[in-house]
């Protein structure tokens, strides 16, 4: 899985690149077909902004979360994306098995 990290207005540290990287893998756990990650954060003011979109075969996924602290937006966001993702999931393993889900 390709990962694009982007800062606005803020620098992106090791440290806080770590961080995205290793939440960020728990995704593949749940679907292997993850074509690739744009992560960006974001400090406005007091709150901290991050926003992600997985790319994966036939759709986008596309999150956001905010907080006063980055690390939990990040994990906020990683939830978010991790939810979608298993929906997603669950969808296509639905269509394959012919089972009609409107």
């Amino acid at each position: 899985m390709q990962m694009n990290i982007t800062g606005l207005q803020l620098d992106i540290t090791d440290a806080l690149r770590d961080y995205v990287t290793e939440k960020m893998a728990r995704l593949e756990r749940h679907f292997d077909k993850i074509i690739s990650v744009q992560i960006t954060l974001e400090v406005d003011k007091l709150q901290q902004k991050a926003e992600g979109t997985l790319h994966i075969a036939g759709n986008d996924l596309v999150a956001e979360a905010e907080h006063s602290d980055m690390y939990a937006a990040i994990d906020l966001l990683a939830d978010r994306l991790d939810r979608q993702l298993i929906k997603h999931k669950e969808k296509h393993i639905g269509r394959q098995q012919g089972v009609n889900d409107r």
